[in-house]
């Protein structure tokens, strides 16, 4: 039986099977948009509640990957309108969220990440508008295409194109100010 049958008999270890296999991906893409390793764990424990509870919801088995991602956005995206102390003092917990983001990398996949989250990179990533900040992890971090994004966020694709493009630009001008990119 495959883990999302598993699921829907609400066997638990399968659950604990899909967190091990997403977790790490799901988190890293929570603290990139959210920028608090807290709130990014809510969110990603708020992802595999409800991927438990609504998995018959997934039409197409081989979309699994894809559903989990846009559970984790849109559970970012109301951690987003939802104001919280943490609010207050974002700058004392950046510290914990690179050593958090460091301690999740593993493998072959640690020098792909080593090569794209250098620190300046994602700082400046997150000083973006969280509009910014979300098409531009799913379009370079997941390699979604502006099609996919479209039908994950449910924007029409131009207004992608044009988010990516602004994106792009502001992080170009952020580098450059900083002396890293010309």
């Amino acid at each position: 039986m495959d883990i999302i049958e598993r699921i829907k008999a609400k066997d638990e270890s399968a659950l604990r099977l899909l967190m091990d296999d997403y977790g790490d991906m799901l988190l890293r893409t929570a603290c990139l948009l959210l920028k608090d390793l807290q709130s990014a764990e809510e969110a990603v424990q708020d992802t595999f509640i409800q991927a438990y509870n609504k998995i018959e919801q997934l039409q197409e088995p081989e979309n699994l990957k894809a559903w989990m991602v846009r559970i984790v956005v849109n559970r970012c995206r109301m951690r987003q309108r939802t104001w919280s102390w943490r609010n207050i003092f974002p700058s004392a917990e950046t510290e914990q969220l690179h050593l958090a983001e460091s301690n999740l990398m593993s493998g072959a996949e640690e020098l792909f990440m080593l090569q794209w989250h250098n620190v300046r990179l994602v700082e400046a990533v997150r000083t973006l508008d969280y509009i910014y900040r979300e098409c531009l992890a799913l379009y370079y971090f997941h390699e979604m295409t502006i099609r996919e994004i479209s039908e994950q966020l449910e924007i029409p694709e131009n207004t992608i194109k044009s988010r990516l493009a602004r994106g792009r630009i502001l992080l170009k001008k952020l580098l450059e100010k900083e002396g890293q990119f010309k």
